[in-house]
């Protein structure tokens, strides 16, 4: 009887430390991310004239025009990306006259929670036409939410990624644009889940665009070089979104 007491408690403790040491792994696995660089920061505390910033923190930053609109775009970050990062190109996105909403995301990592825009819809009663959208692992994400929440969204978006659920046979519009000099997305997975997503599949590929370039926050590991600056990438990107959507 003690002998199975003492096993029992051996087991336990071994569990304890594996789950002790996963939990610290994943702990430095998400505190090691991309930074927004001062240029998002810049988007935020000081936007154009044309838009207005509000942030409430940790949840969301929302960038509306001054003008009214019935357009609206949430926007799911990159993966291990500081959200703030994509405040450039949701600026020049509200420019264009679409309400854009910013979403923080748990350690950085949109799979936490691809429900997020659950609680962004009823926040904007004006807004009739929603887009979900996302930038790499953040663009996978919206593409799951989308496929089981296609009756509240007008469309959805993916900058540098693919979707990990079939959409083949809906009638969802979707953009997706990546850059030519790429390196981090996998080209031969995003070739081949193209089959998932629908055969009105709109698709533009920014020449000489690489994968870190649709926000701000630098170099990213295992990228291509881009030939073109990252302030012209946002510019393409806010360009081919504004033309699907309009």
């Amino acid at each position: 009887m003690k002998d199975k007491t003492i096993r029992r408690y051996l087991i336990m403790m071994i569990a304890f430390g594996i789950i002790i040491v996963f939990l610290l792994a994943f702990a430095i696995y998400i505190g090691n991310y991309y930074h927004a660089e001062d240029t998002a920061f810049d988007a935020i505390s000081s936007p154009v004239e044309s838009i207005s910033v509000a942030e409430e923190e940790k949840k969301t930053i929302t960038f509306t025009p001054n003008e009214p609109t019935t357009t609206g775009i949430i926007f799911y970050p990159g993966g291990k990306v500081e959200y703030e990062s994509y405040a450039p190109l949701m600026e020049k996105l509200a420019s264009k006259g679409i309400l854009c909403v910013l979403v923080h995301m748990p350690g950085n990592l949109a799979i936490l929670d691809t429900e997020a825009a659950d609680n962004i819809y009823e926040q904007y009663p004006d807004i009739q036409n929603w887009y979900i959208a996302g930038h790499s692992l953040g663009g996978y994400a919206a593409a799951s939410y989308a496929a089981d929440h296609e009756d509240l969204l007008a469309g959805l978006i993916m900058l540098a990624s693919y979707s990990g659920k079939d959409l083949s046979g809906s009638t969802l519009p979707v953009l997706s644009i990546y850059g030519s000099e790429d390196g981090v997305l996998n080209m031969k997975k995003y070739e081949s889940n193209k089959s998932l997503l629908p055969s009105s599949l709109t698709e533009d590929v920014i020449d000489g665009g690489n994968h870190a370039y649709f926000g701000c926050y630098g170099e990213q590991k295992g990228d291509g070089t881009a030939s073109i600056s990252n302030e012209e990438q946002m510019e393409l990107t806010a360009e081919y979104i504004y033309n699907f959507i309009f």
